[in-house]
């Protein structure tokens, strides 16, 4: 893998993205592509088309995980700060970088971009929320 996807498993370790379920935040490689849409994000991840996805902008999904609380303690902000961290490792490093919610209740987080090589990248989390 290259360099940059190092990098990805690096910022990922140990990190969980809280929802109604605690998930890990884990790197995610695709292949070729040339543009990043909800399209192209289901056919590399093998879900089914006719789900629900949502598109949001990596600023507005990162605001909430790297936003740092009058009541955090230690962890919580170690967590924001890796989070924030991630976020300036995609935004330098992905082309058009976007975030995708696939479905409902149990929802599939896909934060990805096209890397230096050409091919779909970033990170796969799940959430639940009812």
């Amino acid at each position: 893998m290259s360099e940059f996807f190092t990098a990805i498993e690096r910022a990922c370790e140990g990190l969980i993205y809280i929802s109604e379920t605690d998930a890990p935040v884990l790197p995610f490689a695709g292949s070729a592509a040339t543009d990043v849409t909800g399209e192209v994000v289901l056919q590399q991840t093998g879900i089914s088309a006719g789900q629900q996805i949502e598109e949001q902008s990596i600023a507005v999904f990162f605001d909430r995980l790297t936003a740092i609380k009058d009541w955090f303690g230690e962890a919580e902000k170690a967590r924001a700060k890796k989070f924030r961290d991630l976020q300036k490792l995609v935004e330098e490093n992905l082309r058009l970088a976007k975030v995708f919610r696939i479905g409902t209740i149990r929802v599939r987080i896909f934060a990805v971009g096209i890397d230096a090589e050409g091919r779909l990248m970033g990170v796969s989390t799940e959430a639940v929320e009812t």
